[in-house]
């Protein structure tokens, strides 16, 4: 196997053992862009020599000491980052024409970590602009495309960051997930992707679409990879109020723990009409599987699951339009002509659901039933340890196939907006194919219980193993 197609894991097992360098490794996913992404278009920007140059200062300490690893954990590691992200020095363009320029003077807070941490990053990747959409069809500089399927959607609004992995263009990436933005991609892609406990991760120097919605993630080839990239990101940042002080876990440590007598539950409300059948036969394959690893099923109900969807679409485009006020072409960015279809329809939406005479009718009845989703959530928690659901109702679409009905498009997420509504954490896992295509199940744990969603992702991702089953581009 190509060595731009290993695991965290087993890159720095090669990189201790001198099997490669980081200069070799980090070269090996520069060459692959060139290769290939001209097809992919999961990159929007590469900073190639300051790459380089951070891959012989890693090959450095490495030669001094494997030590190295144990304050340096991603020491090598070529990841690439998604556009929302802020990069001293590189150009952050949140996939949006109207700050195609911006060059930042500082690293949002997750970036420091992860350049403290040793990863070598890469460049930027394509997104749908702003994070708003599920497919990566919105991105104002062009889609990406998924590595299985070129006539298919990666998911979104993290779409490069799938694609780019999937590829072997880098070995992990970033993503934000507001309402599925790092799960879809994942499911779409064949990847493990964390939408972490609102809070969990700071928010600093990300782009903001929806505040309180807003989540920040991050995909990798495997759930180890998975967890050890949250050890690095996780904790409280005085320069985040939101985010937390609960401590952060040696996420990696609970994952050779068993599943067996653990109660997994699945919402009824889930399994309805809509959903694909294959989509849902594949379900039920898994619900087998977990069956087999002693897992204790119970069906469990989410009642106000029916209304997540609208509560969602009122909620989240009223806190875009706040936040995009900004991007006026006086204080930030272009002109507001250069917003996308996307973005300006966010804009109106929300605009309209805040104004006078309607905050009542609108924004404070969906604020409300924001809470009874939560309760709804809290209720299943007592019942079960986790849950589990398909992460989408559908396999990877067609490009061009839902772009001009928006609401298909925002029904792609109709499994996992109310995730992000609740708050609560959610890793998507690959759960197998369908017509040559991945797809994937989600699971979903209370509040700052990552650790329970990596002890049964792993369980089910070393009986299954779909993660080594690679595209062919």
């Amino acid at each position: 196997m190509e060595i731009y197609y290993l695991t965290i894991k087993e890159a720095i097992g090669g990189l201790k053992k001198k099997s490669f360098s980081a200069l070799e490794l980090t070269k090996a996913c520069l060459q692959r862009i060139k290769l290939i992404d001209k097809k992919l278009f999961a990159f929007l920007t590469i900073d190639e020599s300051r790459a380089i140059e951070k891959a012989k200062e890693a090959d450095r300490l490495i030669r001094k000491s494997t030590e190295a690893f144990r304050t340096k954990p991603l020491l090598g590691i070529p990841i690439g980052l998604k556009d929302l992200f802020t990069t001293k020095d590189l150009r952050t363009t949140a996939g949006a024409k109207i700050i195609k320029d911006y060059i930042p003077p500082f690293d949002a807070t997750v970036v420091r970590k992860l350049k403290e941490a040793g990863a070598i990053i890469l460049g930027k990747t394509n997104e749908d602009a702003w994070g708003h959409g599920s497919s990566g069809e919105n991105s104002d500089y062009g889609p990406t495309r998924n590595p299985y399927n070129l006539d298919r959607v990666p998911g979104g609004s993290s779409s490069g960051s799938g694609a780019a992995l999937a590829s072997g263009e880098c070995l992990m990436a970033t993503g934000t997930d507001t309402g599925s933005s790092v799960r879809l991609p994942a499911a779409f892609c064949n990847l493990v992707g964390l939408k972490p406990t609102y809070g969990r991760v700071s928010r600093y120097g990300i782009i903001a679409m929806a505040s309180s919605f807003d989540t920040i993630g991050h995909i990798t080839r495997t759930v180890y990879d998975n967890a050890l990239a949250l050890e690095v990101t996780a904790g409280n940042d005085p320069y985040d109020a939101t985010s937390s002080s609960i401590p952060v876990l040696n996420y990696a440590s609970f994952l050779e723990k068993k599943i067996k007598s653990l109660k997994i539950g699945f919402p009824k409300e889930y399994l309805v009409e809509g959903i694909d059948k294959s989509v849902e036969e594949n379900f039920y394959d898994t619900i087998k599987i977990f069956e087999k690893l002693g897992a204790k099923l119970k069906k469990v109900s989410l009642p106000h699951t029916e209304y997540a969807m609208a509560c969602y679409y009122i909620l989240v485009p009223s806190e875009v339009s706040s936040n995009l006020a900004r991007f006026d072409g006086i204080r930030y960015g272009g002109e507001r002509n250069l917003f996308g279809a996307e973005a300006k329809r966010r804009i109106m939406l929300g605009t309209y659901t805040l104004s006078a005479g309607y905050y009542d009718a609108y924004y404070l009845k969906a604020a409300k039933v924001r809470r009874l989703i939560k309760q709804d959530f809290e209720r299943a928690f007592a019942e079960v340890d986790v849950m589990i659901a398909p992460s989408s109702p559908s396999i990877p679409f067609k490009i061009g196939e839902k772009i001009d009905n928006p609401l298909q498009m925002y029904l792609s997420d109709v499994f996992m907006c109310p995730v992000n509504v609740a708050g609560v954490p959610a890793l998507n896992i690959p759960s197998g194919f369908i017509e040559g295509l991945p797809v994937g199940i989600q699971i979903i744990g209370p509040h700052f219980k990552e650790e329970l969603l990596y002890q049964v992702g792993s369980a089910f991702e070393q009986e299954t193993k779909f993660y080594q089953i690679k595209p062919e581009i």
